[in-house]
């Protein structure tokens, strides 16, 4: 016990240490006496990019108000640890955090929230925000975190594999038309349509939310073994083993160094993930440049859903900070502003917070994302067309438990081992997180 309370003073007085030489204001300098320095950590080098962009038009723009940014690139695991135990202690805190999906229900748990009440940044303009992303990250009706995309989950289909079949992907409108136009896929090319996760949940997580479920309901109730779920899960294993149209994915999850060489090489006819997945594409699977186009999620029935927002990293302000209005004003600039959300697509090919800067012409304009995929630049029109079927994702501080044992337990036991059935391993594994 002693050794862990030393390990923990230790890890708090390295935290405590970067933040005071982070947040020293450079008012000794005359010709900086207006720059006051922020600290931001985050997990994920391209979010970097992303503020340090922000920092330099910043300072262009408000001359009397520089901003230094300070930011510093954590692996994923130690920097949500260092940040809770941060706000535990109240001190050594950054000023700007980034805050995985799954892991942000657990910054808010309980009655003392460590975190700033950052609902005023969106309020002007909160019918031009999808409120799904919005809802993710509230609590009591107060929003604690912007998000860095709204994560519309798509089908990207290999046109190659496509035409070879005879298949018409315009004409795939719900998920029966998928399983058909799949045999069709199997048939004529012997490849799957598809790949089912064992290891992770995109697959099936995106599935059973645009049926307006998900793992808990928005009171915060446990709805793991509900029967949209069940019977979600029993398509995905009929996919696999009585329609046989799709195979376990290769390495488990749709990022596994195994899948991207069977994807890169046509294994596959067709994926489901979100619009951020473009990045991998461009990044893993290069000889697919110019064959992959992007429709929306099959509905489960005609006129029915065709999308859910998956995946997100919450941008936060920790109550501790010494620098909250300047955070807060900083925030807003880079992720909640017209301009700010443009930036999210032209520095990060992500899908803005705002529908509204979905046809701006800047998210028309030629770039490495329209080159690749055979969507071109109407691409955001076709997101216009499904902004008002993201449904929300309810989490609570045990979204993190629940996720986990989706993806290490139920998806492996149920598609991969199939030595349970969907009802029984969503049964059991409800039963032990109750």
């Amino acid at each position: 016990m002693k050794r862990k309370v030393s390990c923990v003073l230790a890890v708090l007085l390295v935290i405590s240490l970067l933040a005071g030489c982070s947040s020293v204001n450079t008012a000794g300098n005359p010709s900086e006496s207006k720059t006051t320095t922020l600290t931001y950590w985050t997990f994920n080098g391209l979010h970097e990019a992303l503020f340090q962009d922000s920092a330099k038009r910043w300072n262009k723009h408000h001359p009397d108000r520089k901003i230094k940014l300070n930011s510093v690139v954590y692996p994923y695991g130690q920097m949500h640890d260092n940040l809770s135990i941060s706000l535990i202690a109240n001190q050594g805190v950054p000023d700007i955090v980034d805050i995985e999906q799954k892991r942000f229900p657990t910054m808010i748990k309980g009655s003392h929230i460590p975190l700033v009440d950052l609902t005023s940044l969106v309020a002007k303009d909160r019918d031009k925000f999808v409120e799904s992303r919005l809802t993710m990250y509230s609590k009591n009706g107060k929003l604690y975190g912007i998000d860095t995309h709204v994560g519309t989950t798509v089908m990207y289909y290999n046109m190659d594999i496509m035409k070879k079949a005879g298949v018409d992907i315009d004409q795939i409108q719900t998920w029966a038309d998928y399983v058909k136009a799949g045999k069709k896929v199997v048939k004529k090319t012997g490849k799957p349509m598809t790949t089912v996760e064992t290891k992770d949940s995109f697959t099936y997580l995106p599935m059973i939310v645009q049926q307006k479920s998900g793992y808990f309901d928005k009171h915060g109730k446990l709805i793991l073994n509900n029967k949209t779920n069940v019977k979600t899960l029993e398509f995905l294993r009929d996919i696999v083993y009585k329609d046989k149209i799709a195979i376990p994915t290769p390495g488990g999850n749709h990022h596994a160094e195994e899948y991207y060489g069977f994807m890169n090489q046509g294994g596959a006819g067709s994926v489901l993930m979100p619009i951020w997945y473009m990045g991998r594409f461009l990044d893993y699977m290069p000889d697919l440049k110019g064959k992959i186009a992007i429709r929306p999620m099959p509905a489960w029935t005609k006129g029915g859903d065709r999308s859910a927002g998956m995946g997100g990293t919450a941008t936060s302000i920790p109550m501790a900070s010494k620098h909250i209005e300047l955070a807060k004003d900083f925030l807003k600039y880079t992720k909640v502003s017209k301009e700010g959300n443009i930036k999210l697509w032209t520095v990060l090919g992500f899908d803005p917070l705002r529908w509204d800067v979905w046809d701006d012409p800047a998210l028309q304009q030629e770039n490495k994302y329209t080159a690749y995929f055979q969507n071109g630049t109407s691409l955001f029109n076709m997101l216009l067309q499904l902004k008002d079927e993201i449904n929300p994702l309810y989490m609570t501080g045990d979204f993190p438990a629940v996720s986990d044992k989706v993806t290490t337990q139920i998806m492996y036991k149920t598609i991969k081992l199939k030595n349970e059935s969907p009802k029984k391993a969503l049964n059991d594994a409800a039963k032990e997180l109750k």
